[in-house]
Order: structure tokens, then C-alpha cells, then sequence
């Protein structure tokens, strides 16, 4: 590939995850949420109460900011954390009331930016988007050998 089509993609990424997370902080805001939460947020209403070093690796991110969300959503009442019963030193994670009824208004922002970004692009097109763009993930996923991520088909 020569640089101009390289610079094109990379350019391309970069924008789009710029400019994707800052509609997500501006939507998520009257929520009192930040980017991040919300997945969080979704995970635990998706798979029920988990080990946060479990909600760590599911969401893909480092242990310590997983700590960070957790604080603050539970400050903010909308999770709560308690020792888990096989091991004092991990916590369970778990949505409270005031999380579970956040998530039904997190679904729905999540079904308006993602009808936002893919906005004029055939169905087709929208429906191949989530297996396109998890290949580049997985082909720039740091935690596994260059290679090792889903080929393109």
C-alpha cells in the first residue's frame, strides 16, 4: 500500500473515533455519564452482576480505569460493589435500580448515534459495518501478535 492510501485510512479511523466519542460525551452528558460508562452500564444489564477484573476484560480495558467507572457510577448510585463471596480481595459489580432504569436511556441513545453515524448509507452497507470494523480492531488489537487478529473475508 503506498503512503497516500495509508494516510487516507489512518486519517479516515482517526476522525472517525475523534469525532464519534465527542457525539457520545455530548449525548451521554444530560445523562451525567462520560464515554466509557455507558458500555459499562450495558455490559452489566447484558450479562447480570460480574468480578470487575471479568467487566475489565470484557469491556477491553485496563483494570485500573475500569476502577475509576465503577467509583463513580457507584457515587453516582447507579451500580454498586460488594466483595465477592470466593475471593475478599475482587469485587462484584452489579447494576443497582437507579442503573437499571439508566440503561433503558442508554439503549436508546446508543440506537440514535449509531443511526446518526451510519446515516445514508445503504443497508447493506450499515449492516456490513460492525464485521468491518471489528476486523481493524482486532487487526490493531495490542493484547494478541500481529496476524493473530479475524482476517477480512
Amino acid at each position: 500500500m503506498d503512503f497516500e492510501q495509508a494516510d487516507a485510512i489512518n486519517q479516515a479511523v482517526r476522525h472517525l473515533t475523534l469525532r464519534h466519542r465527542a457525539r457520545a460525551a455530548a449525548l451521554l452528558a444530560p445523562l451525567g455519564l462520560h464515554p466509557g460508562q455507558e458500555v459499562l452500564l450495558l455490559e452489566l444489564a447484558r450479562t447480570g452482576p460480574m468480578i470487575q477484573a471479568q467487566l475489565s476484560e470484557a469491556l477491553g480495558c485496563e483494570p485500573p480505569s475500569v476502577t475509576l467507572m465503577a467509583r463513580k457510577l457507584e457515587a453516582a448510585g447507579h451500580i454498586r460493589r460488594r466483595p465477592a463471596p470466593s475471593d475478599r480481595r475482587a469485587s462484584v459489580v452489579e447494576l443497582t435500580d437507579s442503573g437499571a432504569a439508566l440503561v433503558g436511556q442508554v439503549r436508546q441513545l446508543w440506537r440514535d448515534l449509531a443511526e446518526e453515524t451510519a446515516a445514508g448509507l445503504p443497508a447493506e452497507t450499515a449492516a456490513a459495518l460492525p464485521g468491518l470494523l471489528m476486523t481493524l480492531a482486532d487487526n490493531v488489537d495490542t493484547r494478541h501478535p500481529h496476524g493473530q487478529g479475524v482476517a477480512p473475508s
